[in-house]
């Protein structure tokens, strides 16, 4: 059996079900080839055992032998140091590598899911539009002078990156084909199909 274990909700209601964020982990070891299992605590009781190991009662967390972690992005980062498919082992291309999986958690996704949860409530608007509209537009930007972030290929900040993006519904904020086609490109690999229909299959075992 693998040391290397992700945990997830062994249920989600169906809206959510492609996007919850062991989604994330379950990709990089697919891209990188690294053998893991996936294990699932409660949806609907979150209790003292789950916040010991996610303090906020969210998902996912990993266990890798001792090592213990929470937030996608500190488990996508360990794994990444696991496998260069992942993260480059020259300083530079993995500074650079860095530099966008922190950019996609902190300039774009603190963006994008709120304005996401905006949406599916019906709360009234309150600036995220134009906020993340901005954000998206710098993403263009960059992305029609590139094919990838970081090292001239594909890494752990692409697939952090396209994951946010796909909560952006990038097509309602108007027309910008490199993100779409970025976004498009980096969800048709083969690690990312697989992971995705292994969640959707994973969920709707529980139903």
């Amino acid at each position: 059996m693998t040391d290397l274990t992700i945990w997830t909700f062994n249920w989600v209601p169906a809206g959510p079900r492609g996007f919850v964020r062991d989604l994330r982990l379950r990709w990089a070891c697919e891209e990188a080839g690294l053998a893991y299992q996936v294990r699932s605590i409660a949806f609907d009781a979150r209790g003292p055992d789950h916040l010991a190991r996610q303090p906020f009662g969210q998902v996912p967390f990993l266990d890798d032998g001792p090592v213990r972690l929470f937030e996608s992005g500190a488990c996508l980062l360990h794994l990444a140091q696991e496998s260069e498919i992942l993260m480059p082992r020259d300083p530079a291309g993995a500074a650079e590598t860095l530099q966008w999986v922190i950019s996609a958690l902190n300039s774009v996704e603190m963006v994008s899911v709120p304005w996401w949860f905006q949406e599916i409530t019906g709360v009234a608007e309150n600036g995220l539009t134009g906020w993340l509209d901005s954000r998206l537009g710098h993403i263009e930007r960059e992305l029609s002078q590139r094919d990838w972030l970081a090292a001239d290929r594909f890494t752990v900040a692409d697939l952090l990156m396209a994951d946010v993006l796909r909560v952006a519904k990038v097509r309602a904020f108007g027309l910008r084909p490199a993100t779409e086609a970025y976004v498009a490109r980096v969800t048709d690999r083969p690690a990312f199909r697989k992971a995705h229909a292994d969640q959707m299959a994973h969920f709707a075992a529980a139903d």
